[in-house]
């Protein structure tokens, strides 16, 4: 378990299969919470669209969980190898220099604490043997967008409607 920088009482660990119906049931809770305020992104998950992904990608030790007294209270994936929807999205990206950032959660209660800011630092900082963090998000989610960019990340480009991210993880 690590700490998280900046945000004390907070820890963070790759999630285990015990975590993997917590994840799921988070990151829906979560997908209805955006759905209820009228925010597009990630509906498919309220019908299990990605659930198979999630428990794969915790088998795989590429998910995250955030702590805070025990309780999960953010989650994200780091990809080191495309995805399906990354090489979609992306394109073919055989360079092994990227990691893809999938998921990124945060209960709305932890929402607008720094929290997300704090996990986009760790992994920055923890990503060490790579050079670029991409990600993606729906194009019409200004909020979303406005965080990313205001978080160092960079619009590359727009595909399918979304919007694709891309921040240098070398340090100077």
């Amino acid at each position: 378990m690590a700490y998280i920088e900046g945000l004390e009482g907070f820890d963070i660990k790759i999630a285990t299969k015990d975590d993997s119906s917590e994840v799921i049931k988070m990151l829906k809770r979560i997908a209805q919470w955006m759905k209820d305020n009228e925010i597009n992104q990630w509906r498919f998950l309220l019908e299990g669209g990605d659930d198979e992904e999630i428990e794969q990608a915790i088998s795989n030790h590429e998910t995250y969980i955030v702590l805070k007294d025990n309780d999960i209270v953010a989650t994200f994936t780091l990809l080191s190898e495309q995805s399906e929807w990354d090489r979609d999205i992306w394109g073919e990206d055989n360079s092994s220099k990227t990691l893809y950032l999938h998921r990124l959660a945060i209960l709305p209660a932890y929402m607008k604490k720094g929290l997300g800011k704090s996990i986009l630092a760790w992994i920055q900082n923890n990503a060490s043997d790579k050079e670029y963090l991409r990600l993606d998000c729906v194009a019409e989610n200004i909020k979303l967008n406005n965080f990313y960019m205001n978080n160092g990340f960079e619009l590359v480009d727009l595909t399918d409607g979304h919007s694709k991210y891309q921040k240098s993880l070398k340090r100077n």
